[in-house]
């Protein structure tokens, strides 16, 4: 986890546009600036994504984001919105395996991001929804 591109930049080893810090996270310019704004906000603990947070990174973490992305809205009038986005593992579109979140700014539908929902709804019962309910409360309870 030391030799990813984050902890990199996290060390100072590689420069950043960084805009935040603190003891906890680094935010920084995204180079591939899908969107105009678009900032990572890195761990400086070197955890691989979600799966690896205690509540206490948890919050530390997220406690920041909205700080951020107001500063974000607030530079640019145009900001109409804006995307919080956290990728967990390969089949999620990870691909730097050091826990990172984006803040898309988005400008209108044409802003070159762009996320794609289905409904399935219809391909589950109520009975389903209940068993995966149930599945998921068993599931937090372990978790204590």
């Amino acid at each position: 986890m030391t030799d990813t591109i984050f902890a990199k930049i996290v060390s100072g080893e590689i420069p950043a546009r960084k805009i935040y810090e603190n003891e906890h996270v680094i935010a920084i310019m995204d180079l591939s600036q899908v969107t105009k704004g678009h900032t990572l906000v890195i761990t400086k603990k070197p955890v691989r994504n979600i799966f690896d947070y205690d509540e206490e990174l948890a919050s530390n973490v997220f406690a920041v984001i909205p700080r951020i992305a107001k500063a974000i809205k607030n530079h640019n009038p145009d900001v109409k919105g804006l995307n919080i986005l956290m990728n967990n593992e390969a089949v999620a579109s990870q691909t730097i395996f050091h826990s990172h979140i984006h803040l898309l700014p988005r400008y209108g539908e044409n802003d070159g991001f762009g996320l794609k929902w289905e409904d399935h709804s219809n391909e589950y019962t109520p009975e389903e929804l209940d068993r995966i309910k149930e599945k998921l409360i068993k599931s937090l309870e372990g978790l204590k």
